[in-house]
């Protein structure tokens, strides 16, 4: 076995090279911007089969160093909390608790599939639970921190079964969104009613008109800077306090305070939020970040735990499909902006936050903005359902 590990610099530089070849080949392909297949999905994807491919034929095992990936993460939800304001927030008080409910209704669902699916295939019950929420809402961390106690239930690979799911989870996230939008907007025959300009990426149908300059550029990275030192400092805070948070978390909120306070106290001030800079560094952390973790998926070490898995991930996926068009849809008001959300949804029950934000920014870029949508599910996903997931997954466990 050849090992060849890229180190951070290295990885950030690829990431780049696989994104435009995903911009490449989303602006050749008509079929992958008719189905708001994001260009990072369709680029990370290429680049993960390719590595697999190395790995079949040469028996060379290729790696990359992610450090860089997860400070694209706080730099794009500290771009959001700088998005947001608390007249969005008023406005989509109802449509988050809707979406908050939904989103706890649907773990309940998820778990009950996982288990069911693995009673019916005759493997360990609490691979249903590991195959389930652990995995899917709940992501890699998720499931990385409860394999040794899915383990001691005599799962002995659970650690393999959880990354595996959550993987593969990912993938499938990627993928679903889009179609599934483009499906309601053409059932339903919805557009945009938003003014704006989207809050994350460029609309491939308009051509932008605001000046751009290096100093616009330099005064966003300054803001989000000053952003993540605040976050920072309250993310040691809490963490002293017992209260553990991601620090995108903080960094998210002290976007929101700050956005919502100093253009308020200096109104003279040019405050970068809503402006095309921010949507464009937003889009370039998010883009790299989702390309970065596709591409550095190694395929060799699902395929050995197919079968059963793949399975029970298939039917969760119906199950999800199923949940969007004909429960969350309709609640969430069977307009532009719930086609929006059930793109992000089919991202964030079965990959991650990310890519819930990636899907809906490549339906938003086809078909025009959807401001609320852009703040409710990141609370959503942000605050509630980690701490939600786990009492869940305990209760399911106990089964």
């Amino acid at each position: 076995m050849t090992e060849l590990s890229f180190d951070s610099f290295m990885s950030y530089t690829i990431g780049i090279l696989v994104f435009f070849v995903g911009v490449y080949l989303t602006k050749k392909i008509d079929f992958l911007k008719d189905y708001n297949i994001p260009e990072p999905v369709t680029g990370g994807l290429l680049a993960a089969l390719v590595i697999y491919l190395v790995y079949a034929t040469t028996d060379s095992e290729i790696g990359f160093d992610l450090s860089t990936r997860d400070r694209l993460l706080v730099y794009f939800f500290t771009a959001i909390g700088l998005n947001a304001r608390f007249s969005d927030l008023v406005e989509g008080g109802k449509p988050l608790l809707i979406l908050l409910a939904l989103t706890l209704s649907f773990i309940v669902i998820q778990n009950v599939i996982g288990i069911g699916s693995a009673l019916f295939l005759e493997v360990q019950s609490p691979i249903g639970v590991l195959a389930g929420s652990a995995s899917l809402i709940g992501g890699h961390g998720t499931a990385i921190a409860w394999a040794p106690e899915i383990a001691a239930l005599g799962v002995t690979n659970a650690l393999e079964i959880g990354v595996a799911a959550a993987t593969l989870g990912l993938v499938i996230a990627s993928l679903v969104g889009g179609p599934i939008a483009k499906f309601l907007l053409a059932r339903h025959q919805l557009k945009s009613e938003s003014i704006e300009q989207p809050s994350v990426g460029i609309e491939y149908h308009k051509t932008d008109t605001e000046s751009f300059n290096h100093l616009s550029f330099m005064a966003v990275l300054l803001v989000i800077h000053v952003c993540i030192i605040l976050g920072y400092i309250a993310n040691s805070a809490l963490t002293e306090l017992g209260f553990k948070l991601p620090l995108f978390v903080t960094c998210l909120l002290t976007g929101i305070i700050l956005s919502n306070t100093v253009p308020r106290i200096f109104p003279k001030l040019h405050w970068p939020a809503r402006t095309r800079s921010l949507a464009i560094v937003s889009d370039f952390s998010l883009s790299l970040f989702l390309t970065m973790s596709l591409m550095s998926m190694q395929l060799w070490s699902i395929a050995g735990l197919a079968g059963p898995l793949l399975i029970i991930l298939g039917l969760q996926t119906l199950g999800a499909v199923v949940f969007i068009i004909y429960v969350l849809f309709p609640l969430m008001g069977k307009n532009y902006q719930a086609a929006v959300l059930s793109a992000g949804f089919g991202g964030f029950a079965l990959g991650a936050t990310p890519t819930a934000i990636a899907n809906m920014t490549a339906v938003t870029k086809a078909h025009g903005p959807a401001p609320t949508a852009f703040i409710i599910l990141p609370l959503v996903g942000a605050f509630f359902v980690d701490i939600s997931n786990s009492f869940i997954i305990k209760f399911a466990l106990s089964f």
